[in-house]
C-alpha cells in the first residue's frame, strides 16, 4: 500500500512500528526528548517510522529497524501488523491525523546499531532500553503506544491477533 493511498484514507502520516522482543521477552524501546507536553521531559517508543510514498508497512518497519536497530529482516518475516492506533497530534513538525501500525518480530538477541539512524532521529532519540513486561507495567515513564503491556502480555501468551488490536490513541 503507499503513502498516496495511505493518505487518500484521511492519514496525514502513516507509520510503521515494531515490537522488537529478545530471548529473554524484553522489548527494545527508543528514549525520545519531549519537548511538546509541560512536565514530561521524554517518553519510550517503538523502533519504526514513516511509511515512504511508494512503500508497504511491512517494507517500511523493515527498514525502519535496520535503520535504527542495524536488524535486517526482510519484510515477509514481519508478518501482518498486531497492533494499531490513530488520532490527530501536532508534534511541531508535523499536524493531523496520524496512524502507527505495529508489527511483532522475535529475534535471540541483538547488540543494537543505532548508526543507521537519521540526522533527526539522532537529535530526538537519547537512549534505548530493553524493558521486560513487569517493568513496563510499573514504570512512571511515558510509555507509547498506550495499551501496550496488555498486548504484549497476550502477545507473549501465544495470542496473536487475527486483525490488528485497536490501541488508544496517545496525544
Amino acid at each position: 500500500m503507499s503513502l498516496r493511498s495511505l493518505r487518500g484514507e484521511g492519514y496525514k502520516r502513516r507509520s510503521a512500528r515494531v515490537l522488537l522482543l529478545d530471548g529473554d521477552d524484553r522489548l527494545l524501546l527508543f528514549r525520545f526528548a519531549e519537548r511538546h507536553t509541560p512536565g514530561v521531559d521524554h517518553y519510550w517508543l517503538t523502533p519504526g517510522g514513516g511509511v515512504g510514498e511508494d512503500e508497504g508497512l511491512a517494507e517500511a518497519a523493515a527498514r525502519e529497524l535496520r535503520e535504527e536497530t542495524g536488524l535486517v529482516v526482510e519484510p515477509a518475516e514481519l508478518g501482518a501488523p498486531v497492533a494499531v492506533t490513530s488520532g490527530y497530534a501536532d508534534l511541531g513538525w508535523i499536524r493531523g491525523t496520524l496512524r502507527d501500525d505495529f508489527f511483532l518480530y522475535r529475534t535471540h538477541a541483538h547488540e543494537v546499531d543505532t548508526t543507521g539512524q537519521e540526522d533527526f532521529e539522532r537529535s530526538q532519540v537519547t537512549g534505548h532500553r530493553w524493558w521486560t513486561v513487569d517493568e513496563l507495567a510499573t514504570t512512571q515513564d511515558v510509555v507509547y503506544p498506550l495499551g501496550l503491556v496488555p498486548l504484549l502480555r497476550e502477545l507473549l501468551a501465544g495470542h496473536v491477533p487475527a486483525e490488528p488490536v485497536e490501541l488508544p490513541w496517545h496525544h
